[in-house]
C-alpha cells in the first residue's frame, strides 16, 4: 500500500466541566465529547523523503508549525524512516472552531502512517504521540461518544449513546483557547462522574439537561453574540443549546432530522454565520 485516504471527523463538547489547574500548565477536565459527521477529507502517500502539506477548503498553514505536519514529522522520526509522505487536505471544518478539526487531522496522520508503513507502533504508542501533539488528539484516534478527563487523554467509550441531529452555527469569530482559559475563574466543583453517569442512563430526553460548558461564562462575556445564537437555537425548537469547546461554534440538539431541518433554515437567515446540520459520527457514515 502506497497511499490511503481518510475521512476525519469534528468533535462537540456535550459537557465540559474545569476541575482545577495542574502545575504543568494545562487544566485537568471532565467532557463528555462525540465526534459528528463534519469531516476534513486526506490523502496520505509514500515520498522517496520530505513532508509536503496541500490543502484547500478552509485555510490553513502547510507549513511545519501545521498539526498535520508535526504528527507525520512525528511519526517518522519515531519510526526511524527515511521515506516521506505527501498529504492533502481538504478542510470541511471550520478552522479554530473548538471543534477538534487540527486534532482529528492529526490522529488520522498517525493511524494512517503507522497503516501505509505496516503497524510499526501499537495503539498504546500512537497515544503517547497523540497526547504530546495536544489534548484532543488521543480523542480521534478512536473516535466514538466518550467521556473524557485528565487534560482529555483518559477516555471511557459511553456505550449506546443516543443518535440525535446537531445544528451548528459557527460565527466569525477569531478566538484565542489559551486566552479563554487564562480569564476563566474556577468554581467549586460537584460529583461529575455521579451527575454524567445518572443523566446518559435516561437517552436522549436527559441530554439536554446535562449541556454545561465552564468556557462560556469567559467567552459570553465578551462576544455576546454567542448567547444570541444559543437562544435562536432554542426558540428554534432545540432541545438544548451550548458552545463548544473554548468556541465561538454554538450547537442545538434535536430529536429528528427534520427538526433540525426546520431549525437550520431559520438560522441561517439570521446570518449569524456558517449553519451545518450533523449527527453522530460512525466510521463509513457521513
Amino acid at each position: 500500500m502506497n497511499k490511503i485516504r481518510v475521512k476525519t471527523p469534528a468533535k462537540l463538547n456535550i459537557r465540559l466541566k474545569v476541575m482545577g489547574r495542574r502545575p504543568d500548565g494545562y487544566h485537568n477536565l471532565i467532557s463528555i465529547m462525540v465526534p459528528i459527521t463534519l469531516f476534513d477529507e486526506m490523502e496520505l502517500k509514500k515520498s522517496v523523503s520530505g513532508i509536503t502539506l496541500v490543502s484547500e477548503g478552509f485555510t490553513v498553514p502547510n507549513k511545519p508549525n501545521n498539526l498535520v505536519y508535526r504528527a507525520a514529522e512525528t511519526f517518522l522520526k519515531q519510526a526511524g524512516l527515511k521515506e516521506g509522505v505527501a498529504i492533502k487536505l481538504k478542510k470541511g471544518i471550520p478552522v479554530a472552531a473548538g471543534m477538534g478539526g487540527g486534532s482529528s487531522d492529526a490522529a488520522a496522520t498517525l493511524r494512517s502512517l503507522n497503516e501505509l508503513f505496516s503497524m510499526p507502533f501499537s495503539f498504546s504508542e500512537l497515544s503517547c504521540m497523540a497526547v504530546k501533539l495536544g489534548a484532543d488528539v488521543p480523542f480521534f484516534l478512536q473516535p466514538r461518544p466518550s467521556i473524557a478527563r485528565g487534560i482529555g487523554e483518559i477516555l471511557e467509550p459511553i456505550v449506546n449513546w443516543p443518535e440525535m441531529w446537531y445544528v451548528i452555527v459557527h460565527p466569525p469569530l477569531d478566538i484565542s483557547t489559551a486566552w479563554v482559559y487564562a480569564n476563566l475563574k474556577l468554581g467549586l466543583t460537584g460529583d461529575e462522574d455521579g451527575y454524567i453517569r445518572k443523566c446518559l442512563k435516561f437517552g436522549f430526553s436527559s441530554i439536554a439537561h446535562v449541556l454545561e460548558n465552564d468556557l462560556e461564562q469567559v467567552t459570553i462575556a465578551h462576544y455576546p453574540v454567542i448567547d444570541s445564537i444559543k437562544n435562536h437555537l432554542l426558540k428554534a425548537g432545540a432541545e438544548g443549546a451550548l458552545m463548544t469547546g473554548s468556541g465561538p461554534t454554538v450547537f442545538g440538539l434535536f430529536s429528528s432530522l427534520d427538526k433540525a431541518q426546520t431549525a437550520a433554515h431559520a438560522l441561517a437567515a439570521l446570518n449569524l454565520g456558517e449553519v451545518f446540520i450533523v449527527t453522530d459520527w460512525e466510521d463509513g457514515k457521513v
